[in-house]
């Protein structure tokens, strides 16, 4: 996964503003933005939510984040009142924003809204086939004998896409986390000897 892979679904309005700030700097770091997202959540709260290029996201990396995109939004102050800034990881049932999230969680159950209709929709789920070239692929459940169980979707045209979160998924991402940090050196997996010797 490349570390600059461009995020192809985005925000819009203050949140879209508030991202052409914040992953510049969050990229010289060495993180990706997956998204941010203003809302009325104790008061007024601003979530960002990022990655190592791996998919992983420690509570120190937070920490990190935090601290660095704090100067930058209080210089540009894009948010008009106090707000409570929340960095976090995407999480198991993370939203897909690049073409590579559509590839690496192939096989899972995904929901996605679209800005434009469909073939008379805008809301799909099912099973996520992958993507490429720029369109996602996913197999629909229960259509009739005569429709077509598989859909191609933009992804530019995409307002939101999110995995559901099931016992599979919950598997394969606990699984890819322990994979990446232990290709870091970083396997959180600790065994407690209780032997005195």
């Amino acid at each position: 996964m490349s570390a600059n892979e461009a995020r192809i679904v985005t925000e819009q309005g203050l949140d879209a503003r508030v991202a052409a700030i914040v992953e510049p700097v969050i990229e010289d770091l060495g993180y990706r933005l997956v998204r941010t997202k203003i809302s009325a959540a104790n008061g007024c709260t601003l979530q960002i939510m990022a990655e190592r290029p791996d998919g992983t996201m420690t509570v120190e990396d937070c920490e990190t984040v935090s601290r660095a995109v704090s100067p930058a939004l209080d210089v540009e102050d894009p948010i008009n009142r106090a707000y409570h800034l929340e960095v976090s990881s995407p999480g198991i049932d993370r939203p897909l924003v690049r073409e590579s999230d559509f590839v690496r969680w192939s096989g899972h159950e995904v929901k996605i809204e679209m800005t434009v209709l469909q073939a008379g929709r805008k809301r799909f789920r099912g099973q996520l086939l992958g993507a490429e070239a720029g369109v996602a692929k996913i197999r629909l459940p229960d259509v009739k004998a005569d429709e077509e169980d598989t859909v191609s979707l933009q992804i530019a045209e995409i307002g939101e896409a999110k995995l559901v979160l099931t016992d599979d998924l919950i598997t394969a991402a606990l699984k890819a986390e322990k994979a990446a940090l232990a290709a870091r050196g970083e396997d959180q997996d600790f065994v407690q000897d209780n032997d005195p010797n």
